[in-house]
């Protein structure tokens, strides 16, 4: 397939050098304020031929460049939305068993207060 490709460029080239040495004339063109340049024929083509080719390869790139972001735009925001996402963890709500109220009941002294503690003996 390279070979078909080269073979091609190569055939184009040809035809190009020939129509461009048969067709070496001068021509006039006029130009504002009354100029007059003389031009060679395939220069003139070729020029005329990048001022119609090159806007409209502008044109093209541009055009596949805003797709292409727009597409991997599109395509981040599906990965996005095909990842699953952990769901936040809710606590179950636990029921409180209802306290009863205690009253406490005095605690008696160990010790009567009329006994002293062994150090102070």
């Amino acid at each position: 397939m390279q070979f078909l490709k080269i073979l091609f460029w190569c055939l184009l080239a040809f035809i190009a050098a020939v129509f461009t040495i048969s067709n070496w004339n001068a021509v006039q063109i006029q130009l504002w304020g009354g100029l007059i340049a003389d031009v060679n024929l395939p220069l003139l083509l070729f020029v005329t031929f990048l001022i119609g080719f090159v806007p409209t390869m502008l044109y093209n790139h541009a055009i596949r460049w805003r797709l292409r972001q727009r597409l991997s735009t599109c395509e981040r925001e599906l990965f996005e939305l095909r990842t699953p996402r952990p769901e936040p963890v809710r606590a179950a709500p636990v029921e409180m068993p209802v306290e009863t109220i205690v009253t406490p009941t005095p605690i008696e002294p160990a010790v009567s207060p009329t006994t002293l503690p062994p150090a102070a003996v």
